[in-house]
């Protein structure tokens, strides 16, 4: 095996979690630069592709960087040199770095940048905000002869599947017996070709995320002794995992609004940030929504939040917020800088579980425009 991984495998387990489908619709999100069919011996990881990120790359010798706001948000007429977007695109192409882009299909996964937000200003309770995908459930039947039960189990439990509220692992076993004859050209884990073999097998059962069929049917197989492999899918009309833009949830203890500024300013390292003032005074229920909010002020007053904390509010959604007595705390949309080390230690510990030496590092650039004067 080769020691570094495929750019190929490693958006493959980036997308394990955070797959493309969830994305909102006409988001560019994806491969932007560059090839992905290469060994990879660096990743970085990046809030934006500017080009004094690039040029941090070239200096630390990356093949991939894994941005959240897409290098290539509006379609290019035409590559330009001269230009700063010219000028980033040769640059990538000559030092054949490739650019991959995980924006709101980063923000909507629960294991994601709303996620961590949600984490770092530590809520509680929390649930989706605004939904705008359900993970539909799927059915996992597997037959394995009884020798092998447990390690079947074991690998797709591991893999995900057989989550049920607050438990893991759950399946269901019934036993039966097998049958199959080998035939020529096979080389069979029992029995013998052209002889009808009867084995007593389990059926194992188990119900996984959609999102995850390829991992889990990936780690079953692995784990199965057989060549080839007998199991059914089954799409299942359960209701499955509601996931969407934005967290909302309550403070383990009630704030007013100057203890909440204050709290937020030191968990995200801010020196300043904007507020506008609701009719509350007292702060417990709060709504979180990464980079540019303002579709979110009526999500967040449905849901009854106290405040919601956010970015890039315009002036007028601002009166709209106020009048209707809702708190909004600007942060700035720099605060999703959060995912650099989240992504960073994920995307890690997937590579070191798989025995790749591909090392993961984050930018050190700051790419936050603003600066208060």
């Amino acid at each position: 095996m080769n020691k570094y991984a495929n750019g190929q495998y490693i958006i493959s387990l980036l997308e394990s979690f955070a797959p493309k489908k969830m994305a909102v619709e006409g988001d560019p999100i994806g491969l932007q630069v560059g090839s992905l069919n290469k060994p990879v011996q660096k990743v970085m990881i990046a809030l934006d592709v500017l080009e004094s990120v690039v040029d941090e790359a070239i200096k630390g010798k990356v093949d991939l960087i894994i941005a959240h706001h897409p290098l290539l948000y509006r379609p290019l007429k035409k590559i330009d040199i001269s230009t700063s977007k010219g000028k980033v695109i040769e640059k990538l192409i000559k030092n054949d770095i490739a650019v991959y882009a995980a924006h709101t299909n980063l923000d909507v996964t629960s294991l994601g940048v709303n996620e961590w937000l949600a984490d770092q200003l530590q809520l509680t309770n929390t649930e989706v905000l605004s939904t705008t995908y359900e993970d539909k459930l799927v059915k996992l039947s597997v037959f394995v002869p009884r020798t092998h039960e447990e390690h079947v189990k074991n690998a797709i439990g591991n893999a995900g599947a057989g989550h049920i509220g607050n438990y893991s692992h759950c399946t269901f076993a019934s036993n039966g017996i097998g049958t199959f004859t080998p035939q020529e050209g096979t080389s069979p884990y029992i029995g013998e070709q052209g002889q009808l073999e009867k084995v007593e097998e389990v059926k194992i059962e188990s119900i996984l995320p959609e999102s995850i069929q390829k991992m889990v049917i990936s780690a079953m197989k692995k784990a199965h002794p057989y060549e080839e492999v007998a199991y059914d899918l089954y799409p299942l009309l359960n209701k499955g995992e509601e996931l969407g833009i934005g967290k909302i949830g309550k403070l383990s203890k009630e704030m007013n609004l100057q203890e909440f500024v204050e709290h937020v300013k030191k968990v995200f390292r801010l020196s300043h940030l904007r507020v506008i003032k609701g009719k509350n005074s007292s702060i417990k229920k709060i709504a979180v929504v990464g980079g540019d909010g303002n579709k979110y002020i009526y999500p967040a007053l449905y849901k009854g939040a106290d405040v919601l904390v956010t970015g890039d509010i315009y002036y007028h959604n601002a009166h709209d917020a106020q009048e209707e007595g809702l708190t909004i705390i600007d942060a700035g949309h720099h605060i999703e800088q959060i995912m650099k080390s989240k992504l960073k230690d994920l995307l890690e510990q997937k590579l070191m579980n798989h025995k790749y030496e591909t090392v993961v590092v984050k930018s050190n650039i700051v790419t936050d425009p603003f600066s208060f004067m």
